[in-house]
């Protein structure tokens, strides 16, 4: 079986040997490892270009270009007949690849692989992010995970067969992507050890572009309608509480009690990945899920109707 790697980059020279190094460590080496730079000018290009480590690389600039675009270019450019995928500023746990390709290789009517990925916190924030916003484990459920192109591999002909990663998608592409291997009658076998760690965002302003972004590629795809609809009208609902909440007493324990619930997993998450901290920094996890869920859903609720009207544009040009 041959196998490639394929990556995209932009602007991550201070995150790229960390990734590099631990591919260099994977108990399977890839067969090639390919890289797409979207136009880094942060020196990432440079450290590509000159790189002379075990790993057999190949890297390709394409300025500009989106995370589907240059997926796809890398994955032109693979000689591999099974390609792995992973992103720029994350590291890999040394059984990353050999446990992505043990189901290929177990069973020639697989077609794709699900890794998994989890936080690498650098503060007492990032781990509050991390416990609000990532899913462990626990969380999943294996027949239904649709994996994140942090951690997947997939036969070649498959990738040709669906069309590849949806080019005209800047964020969410890798969500369409699954739909379209799903779509095309194949499930994605689930390889839980093949783990790739990578920061949550340092800031609110950071998270808030991350999710506005998401949401707006929801909206571009017409995901999760539903998903939506049920935060617009729970949030109005809540407003509704807020302005007349004084009438019906009620009400407040009512909006309570589902507050609650809806921060009773990211806060059972929180509590599993408080090692290292202490009691001061514990007490400010706390204090940030709230305002991580709140900024959240918010970045949500605006991106997600940019994304409704971009497509309407779009539709009817």
């Amino acid at each position: 079986m041959n196998v490639s790697l394929v990556i995209t980059v932009l602007n991550e020279a201070a995150s790229l040997p960390a990734l590099l190094g631990s591919i260099a460590a994977q108990t399977r080496l890839p067969d090639e490892v390919v890289v797409v730079d979207g136009g880094s000018v942060d020196g990432t290009w440079q450290l590509l270009d000159n790189y002379a480590g075990p790993l057999v690389l190949k890297a390709f600039r394409h300025p500009g270009s989106n995370i589907a675009q240059g997926r796809n270019r890398a994955i032109e450019d693979a000689v591999g007949d099974v390609v792995a995928v992973t992103d720029g500023g994350v590291h890999l746990v040394a059984e990353w690849l050999e446990a992505l390709l043990r189901p290929l290789e177990a069973a020639p009517g697989v077609q794709a692989v699900a890794g998994f990925f989890l936080p690498d916190p650098h503060s007492a924030f990032e781990v509050a992010m991390g416990a609000t916003t990532l899913p462990t484990l626990d969380d999943i459920t294996p027949e239904t995970f649709l994996p994140s192109s942090r951690s997947v591999a997939f036969r070649k002909s498959l990738w040709q067969e669906v069309g590849g990663y949806p080019e005209w998608l800047d964020y969410c592409e890798d969500v369409v992507f699954d739909f379209s291997i799903l779509a095309a009658g194949q499930r994605f076998a689930w390889a839980p050890q093949a783990v790739a760690y990578f920061r949550p965002r340092a800031s609110l302003r950071a998270f808030f572009l991350q999710y506005y972004r998401y949401a707006r590629g929801d909206g571009k795809a017409r995901l999760w309608p539903g998903r939506h609809l049920a935060r617009y009208s729970a949030y109005a609902f809540a407003a509704a509480v807020l302005v007349f909440g004084a009438r019906w007493p009620w009400l407040w324990a009512l909006i309570a009690a589902g507050g609650a619930w809806y921060l009773r997993r990211p806060y059972q998450r929180l509590f599993g990945q408080w090692a290292g901290l202490d009691a001061p920094q514990k007490a400010f996890t706390l204090a940030c899920v709230p305002v991580i869920k709140l900024v959240g859903d918010g970045a949500k609720m605006l991106g997600y109707p940019v994304g409704l009207l971009w497509r309407g544009r779009s539709r009817s040009e």
